[in-house]
C-alpha cells in the first residue's frame, strides 16, 4: 500500500464529509447514533469474535495484563458503548446555537454561533470502545473524524467501524464521516498529523511515547495529556472510613486507566492511624506499596520509594505513599510531581476542601470522591474523546463542546460603517 496516497484519499473524503456534517439536523445525527446501537446489538457475536482475534494475538505477543484488559471487548463493555451512544443522542445539540447576541451602537446585532471544528483525527491504543466514543461525539457535534486505532485492536476496530457505517447510512449520512484507518503501518500516523489541508485537530489517546511524538511532529492543533499521575490527599480532618473507601476505589477499581490513583499523600498527624489499615486492604488486593522514609517506619516490609516513583504512572497494582506535613506540603507535591490530570482531597473541613480546589492546578480537582470519576461518561458528557490537561480550548474530559468552536455572526438591515 502507498500509505501517503491512501491517507490523502482518506483526508479528501473526510473534508468532503465534514462540509455535509456541519449542516446536518439534530434529528438525522441522532438517527445515526440510534441506528448504530441497533447494529451493535445485532452484531454482538461478530464483535466478540473479532475481538478474540486481537486478544489471542496480544497474548501471543506477551502484552502486559493492563494492556490486554484495555483491549478486551466484553459483553458489559459493549453494553457500555451502547449506553454511551444513547446518552450522546439525548444530549442537547450545541451546533448552531447563538449566544451573547446584543445590539451595538451602530445598530447591528453581534453574537457567537457554535460550530464544528471540521475534521478531527484521533489516534489511540488498545481500547476498541474508544472507536464508538469518539465517533459518537464527532457525529453529534457535526464533525468528520479519522480514527487510527492501535495495530493490536485492528480486528475489533474494523468490526465496530462497520456498525458505525451502518448507522450513518441508515440516517442518509456519508459513511466517510467516520473512517477507521485500515492499515497498521505506522507511517499512517505521520501522515495524519501532518495534513493541515485535511485535518483541523488531532487528539492522541495512548501512552506517553505516542503523545510526545504527536505533540512534537504534528502540523495541526493537538488536544492532549501526557500522563495520568493522580493523587489522593488524606487530610488531618478526614473521615477515616471515607478515606479507606475512596483511596481503595481510586487505585483498585481499574489499574490501567489514566484516572487511576498513583500516589497517596497522608497528613503526618494521622499517618500512624491510617496507613496500617490502608496497607492491609491494599495487600489483600495484591497492590505493591512503595513508601517514603516515614511510611517505611510505619509499614515494615514496604519498598522504599525512589525520586522517580513520585513521577511514575504505573498503570499497574503499585502505589507510592508519602507522609506530608499538612495541606501546603501536599499541594506543593501535587503541583510539582503531578500531571495536572486528577487529584482529590479527603477531608471534612469545608475550608480546606475549597482551598484545595483553588490551589491544585489540575483539570479535575475533587473533594471526598474517587479519582476514577474523572471521566466524560461520569461527568454527564455521554462519552469523551479524551482528557485534556492543556489550558487552551479544552480542559478535562472533552465532550461535545470541546469538539466545537465559536464564530462571530452579525445581523444587519442595510447597515454600513461610517
Amino acid at each position: 500500500m502507498d500509505v501517503k496516497a491512501y491517507m490523502v484519499e482518506v483526508g479528501k473524503a473526510a473534508r468532503k464529509a465534514a462540509s455535509v456534517m456541519a449542516a446536518v439536523s439534530t434529528e438525522r445525527k441522532n438517527k445515526a447514533l440510534l441506528s448504530t446501537i441497533d447494529a451493535l446489538n445485532t452484531q454482538r457475536d461478530m464483535l466478540i469474535r473479532e475481538n478474540q482475534k486481537d486478544l489471542d494475538q496480544a497474548r501471543a505477543n506477551k502484552l502486559q495484563p493492563a494492556m490486554v484488559d484495555r483491549l478486551a471487548l466484553t459483553p458489559e463493555r459493549i453494553d457500555g458503548m451502547i449506553e454511551g451512544l444513547r446518552q450522546v443522542a439525548t444530549l442537547d445539540d450545541p451546533i448552531g446555537v447563538i449566544n451573547d447576541l446584543k445590539f451595538m451602537p451602530s445598530g447591528i446585532q453581534v453574537g457567537k454561533m457554535r460550530v464544528p471544528l471540521g475534521v478531527i483525527g484521533i489516534i489511540y491504543e488498545s481500547r476498541p470502545n474508544v472507536t464508538v466514543e469518539a465517533a459518537s461525539l464527532c457525529i453529534k457535534s457535526g464533525n468528520a473524524t479519522i480514527l487510527r486505532g492501535g495495530s493490536e485492536a485492528i480486528h475489533s476496530n474494523n468490526a465496530i467501524a462497520s456498525c458505525i457505517a451502518t448507522g450513518l447510512s441508515a440516517a442518509g449520512l456519508p459513511e466517510t464521516a467516520v473512517q477507521v484507518i485500515s492499515t497498521t503501518d505506522r507511517e499512517a500516523v505521520g501522515e495524519l498529523i501532518t495534513m493541515p489541508e485535511f485535518v483541523d485537530v488531532i487528539v492522541p489517546r495512548g501512552g506517553k511515547g505516542l503523545i510526545e511524538r504527536v505533540s512534537r511532529d504534528a502540523k495541526v492543533a493537538v488536544i492532549k495529556h501526557l500522563d495520568g499521575i493522580c493523587h489522593a490527599f488524606i487530610d488531618s480532618d478526614a473521615d477515616i472510613q471515607k478515606a479507606y473507601d475512596i483511596v481503595l476505589n481510586s487505585k483498585t477499581q481499574r489499574y490501567g486507566t489514566c484516572n487511576t490513583l498513583e500516589t497517596l499523600l497522608v497528613d503526618t498527624s494521622i499517618a500512624d492511624a491510617v496507613i496500617p489499615g490502608l496497607a492491609e486492604r491494599f495487600t489483600a488486593k495484591g497492590v505493591e506499596l512503595r513508601g517514603c522514609e516515614k511510611t517505611l517506619e510505619i509499614l515494615v516490609g514496604a519498598k522504599e520509594a525512589t525520586e522517580e516513583d513520585w513521577s511514575e504512572e504505573y498503570l499497574a497494582p503499585i502505589l507510592s505513599i508519602k507522609v506530608v506535613n499538612g495541606m501546603d506540603a501536599a499541594i506543593q507535591h501535587i503541583n510539582h510531581y503531578g500531571s495536572h490530570h486528577t487529584d482529590t482531597i479527603i477531608t471534612e473541613s469545608y475550608t480546606k476542601g475549597r482551598e484545595f480546589l483553588t490551589r491544585v492546578d489540575s483539570s479535575s480537582v475533587m473533594i471526598n470522591a474517587s479519582t476514577r470519576f474523572a471521566d466524560g461518561f461520569e461527568y454527564g458528557l455521554g462519552a469523551e474523546i479524551g482528557i485534556s490537561t492543556d489550558k487552551i480550548h479544552a480542559r478535562g474530559p472533552v465532550g461535545l463542546l470541546g469538539l466545537t468552536s465559536e464564530k462571530f455572526v452579525v445581523f444587519g438591515d442595510g447597515h454600513i460603517r461610517t
